[in-house]
C-alpha cells in the first residue's frame, strides 16, 4: 500500500512499529493501535495502552503483507478529517 493511500484509510486496528522516535524508549515498539485522535495514537503493547505522539515518530504499518512507512506529520489530523481528504 502506498504512503498516500494508507495515510487516507482507517488506522485503528492495524499492526503498527515506531520505526524512529524523539524518545528512543519508543524505537521498534510494536503494537495494534486502538483509538486515534489528531495529534495522538493509543497503541496496545504487551497487554498495555500506551500513547504516542503522531509528530514525534515514523512509523511502518502492515497491511496486506506489505510495510509501508509514514512520517507522523503526514498523520497529523483529526482522524475523520484525513478519511475525508480522498473523497
Amino acid at each position: 500500500m502506498e504512503p498516500e493511500t494508507i495515510a487516507n484509510d482507517e488506522l485503528i486496528g492495524r499492526t503498527v512499529t515506531i520505526l524512529e522516535c524523539t524518545d528512543p524508549a519508543w524505537v521498534n515498539q510494536t503494537g495494534v493501535i486502538i483509538d486515534e485522535t489528531q495529534h495522538n495514537f493509543l497503541i496496545e503493547i504487551q497487554n498495555k495502552h500506551k500513547r504516542i505522539a503522531k509528530q514525534t515518530a515514523t512509523f511502518a504499518f502492515e497491511y496486506h503483507d506489505t510495510k509501508t512507512i509514514v512520517k507522523g506529520t503526514r498523520l497529523v489530523y483529526r482522524p475523520e478529517d484525513r478519511i475525508k481528504k480522498t473523497r
